[in-house]
């Protein structure tokens, strides 16, 4: 979804670049500045989120409450346009209703927030009940933007769902009308005893969990635009090959063998074409089938191996791609008939593009071996596709590779690496807020879900 600047009362993020002038050193020349910024230049909205109050004795509502309070304010914490009050400077006072909520103790110092998210939450017969509000603290006449019910099973994760769908809503309405990620999931490979299996986990790095048990190689998970099919490569008794997870079924689905070496596949937005790797002429070479294997046509032919292709999410008209054509792998363009062909890094050494929602970006892991930073080091970097103008996003914490846009485009996931260690983290758009989310070590490749 694109991101556009607004007048309006609610801010929307928005992704800038800013080129650095031509008179600054040749070593600085190429850096640009990302950041992201509230529209017209005002500050993040300043929220709070009061604790929600229990309503039942059951035994499981204290433990309730508190999973649901500390995923809601991590979520709004996470989201990266909010100014979210201190939980030591919050009132200690937790209304569960519009009733016993009293504006001038959130609107005041030293809490001063302009949003307050309040509520009540209940435990009975194998259920959990949310009420949620979110109210404006300086309109005493109108005070209430959002009112929402849940209700889900009275167990852990269900719980988190809950508080992921009231953040959700609130970034919604406070967001400039872009959902938010709390919903969201990532795929990611998983390594174990030699082999490597696709999990699953929520965007904040819970309840991650195996889909795959092949007890094989698996690699390059890539889940499709409705959430129901993961396409991966894995290695098998007949070499490397794209397979098809249904998450709706639980299973793996049929995708025909197409001969050759074939990797990282990726799915158009409108999730009828899958773009991949496929050595089946003998040199890897970029190839698009429909969404079952059939009707492949090759877009690439060229001496040197295309590899990692990834749609232009916004037209599904071009496609990026890693080509070594001219030596080491270079980010190129192309329409997605194979023609229009452009490179758009200019040495070093790139990998793993991924396109940004609103298709003005991609980001990508580049060994530049000169310029800013750390020459020889792999980083994640964004380039405007449009002006070539491009930053340096990540810098001392290991080699770093695979990003992955999230559905808003505020936030992206990679992967980090460092000896032995492997593990997938989270930043947001403009290189802050960096979260490791996995603890294993030996996790990679992550995808982040389209919604």
């Amino acid at each position: 979804m694109p991101l556009r600047r607004t007048s309006s009362p609610t801010r929307r993020i928005i992704l800038t670049l800013f080129a650095l002038a031509a008179a600054f050193s040749p070593a600085l020349r190429a850096q640009d500045w990302v950041h992201i910024e509230s529209s017209s230049g005002v500050d993040r909205i300043r929220i709070a989120a009061a604790g929600f109050k229990p309503l039942a004795a059951d035994a499981y509502t204290q433990q309730a409450k508190h999973i649901f309070d500390s995923t809601l304010y991590a979520d709004l914490n996470n989201a990266g346009i909010f100014d979210l009050v201190s939980q030591s400077m919050a009132p200690t006072a937790t209304p569960g209703a519009p009733a016993e909520l009293n504006l001038a103790q959130w609107s005041q110092p030293p809490c001063n927030a302009a949003m307050v998210a309040f509520g009540s939450i209940s435990v009975s017969g194998g259920n959990a009940k949310v009420d949620g509000w979110l109210y404006d603290t300086h309109n005493s006449v109108d005070a209430r933007v959002l009112g929402a019910q849940y209700t889900a099973a009275s167990d852990d994760e269900s719980v988190r769902t809950l508080a992921h769908q009231f953040a959700d809503e609130i970034i919604l309405r406070l967001g400039g009308g872009l959902p938010g990620v709390a919903e969201s999931h990532i795929f990611y490979v998983h390594a174990s005893g030699g082999k490597k299996e696709i999990w699953m986990m929520d965007y904040d790095g819970q309840a991650a969990h195996a889909l795959t048990h092949l007890a094989d190689i698996s690699l390059s998970p890539r889940i499709s635009p409705d959430g129901n099919r993961l396409a991966f490569a894995s290695l098998g008794n007949d070499g490397w090959n794209i397979r098809i997870y249904s998450l709706l079924l639980g299973r793996m689905v049929s995708f025909p063998a197409l001969g050759g070496t074939n990797l990282s596949p990726a799915w158009s937005s409108d999730g009828r074409q899958l773009a991949f790797s496929s050595s089946r002429s003998g040199d890897p070479e970029i190839y698009v089938s429909d969404a079952y294997g059939s009707q492949v046509r090759r877009l690439t032919s060229f001496k040197g191996p295309d590899v990692s292709p990834v749609w232009n999410p916004r037209t599904n008209s071009q496609i990026a791609w890693i080509s070594g054509r001219t030596g080491l792998p270079q980010l190129y363009i192309m329409d997605s008939d194979g023609a229009n062909v452009q490179r758009l890094t200019d040495g070093g050494y790139a990998t793993s593009p991924s396109w940004s929602p609103n298709g003005q970006f991609i980001a990508f892991a580049w060994d530049r071996k000169y310029g800013p930073g750390a020459p020889g080091g792999q980083d994640i970097y964004v380039m405007e596709v449009a002006t070539r103008r491009w930053i340096q996003l990540t810098h001392g914490i290991g080699r770093c590779d695979f990003p992955s846009w999230s559905p808003d485009g505020r936030h992206i996931v990679f992967e980090a690496a460092s000896g032995h260690d492997s593990a997938i983290w989270s930043m947001l758009a403009d290189g802050t807020g960096r979260r490791r989310l996995t603890t294993s070590g030996s996790d990679s490749m992550p995808n982040w879900s389209w919604r």
